[in-house]
């Protein structure tokens, strides 16, 4: 009788056991559902839902009657079509390009520079970096005002300087001419964007062990070749997301074009950022506007996987 009840009874208490185990991992996975669901739904709200947005206004005739009517009439392909065949969006597209990897190339080689620079220790070196910080603090509006009257040809202090020091002969229109605007508005955004990658490169550097740079000049390499050598490919992670993140928050420009030259002249510097905005808030054509604002969105999605990817193979090698 004593055995009956052992062996029926064994069963039981497992089950209780396994049932007592199984309530806490339920409530775990329902609390860290909780602390998830506020950020979820910041997400869907504040990024998903104006993101559907964007794409299905794409396909709409969206003008400003349709905020007083609630009429926005599918038109399929044809804001894509308009768009996608205007010479407009293929030379603003070229323009976005250029202004993109000229300031990459510009701030990342700059910067990287100044990186270097300070990574050797000297008086005011700090006092000197939190200087070199102030473009990146400075909104970019305020930024691309000031330069705006930096370069004007008629009293701007770059042309008064380069006259005077006899470097040319007359005035330059810096963000006047076709030929200067698009490579002026590229040099103020390396302005603007050298502390960024300054600061970050210079940290890379302070993870590399001064004994593996040492030990690379005993050897007999030179500073360029200890550089390209061994201290580049060490940064590799961090030069590939200084670089992701620079292409992301260059590519969608629009405040700095906008007070330094307006797209102008004669569309030297639309690129798709002023594209964009152009249609949308001055042609009021919300529709084409859309289309381009989602050329944008899948530009930089391509390069936040690569950002994301980039990130995940850091970390593993990290550890």
């Amino acid at each position: 009788m004593t055995m009956m009840v052992n062996r029926t009874s064994a069963p039981a208490v497992r089950e209780r056991s396994q049932g007592v185990g199984a309530g806490p991992g339920r409530r775990g996975r329902l609390a860290q559902w909780l602390f998830v669901a506020p950020a979820v739904l910041y997400m869907l709200v504040f990024f998903g839902y104006p993101l559907v947005r964007n794409v299905v206004m794409s396909f709409q005739d969206y003008t400003p009657a349709t905020y007083f009517t609630g009429e926005a009439p599918f038109t399929g392909l044809e804001n894509w079509w308009a768009v996608l065949t205007d010479e407009l969006f293929a030379s603003s597209l070229w323009h976005t390009l250029l202004f993109t990897v000229g300031s990459l190339v510009g701030q990342f080689t700059i910067g990287m520079a100044l990186a270097l620079f300070f990574s050797r220790r000297f008086p005011l070196s700090g006092v000197m970096r939190s200087l070199l910080l102030l473009p990146w603090l400075i909104p970019m509006v305020v930024a691309g005002t000031v330069w705006r009257r930096v370069l004007d040809q008629e009293t701007g202090v770059v042309n008064e300087a380069l006259q005077g020091l006899g470097v040319v002969s007359s005035a330059i229109p810096w963000l006047s001419s076709p030929d200067h605007a698009l490579i002026s508005v590229i040099l103020v955004n390396i302005w603007i964007g050298i502390p960024f990658n300054m600061v970050i490169l210079y940290g890379g550097l302070q993870e590399i062990p001064r004994e593996v740079r040492e030990a690379a000049l005993l050897d007999g390499a030179g500073p360029f070749r200890a550089f390209f050598g061994v201290i580049l490919p060490m940064m590799k992670p961090v030069v590939t997301v200084v670089l992701v993140l620079g292409f992301m928050s260059t590519v969608k420009i629009l405040d700095l074009i906008l007070a330094l030259t307006n797209g102008g002249p004669a569309h030297a510097t639309e690129t798709l950022g002023t594209y964009t905005y152009q249609l949308s808030f001055l042609q009021l054509d919300f529709g084409q506007g859309a289309v381009v604002g989602n050329v944008l969105i899948l530009i930089s999605m391509v390069f936040a996987v690569i950002y994301l990817r980039a990130n995940r193979d850091g970390l593993e090698e990290r550890r």
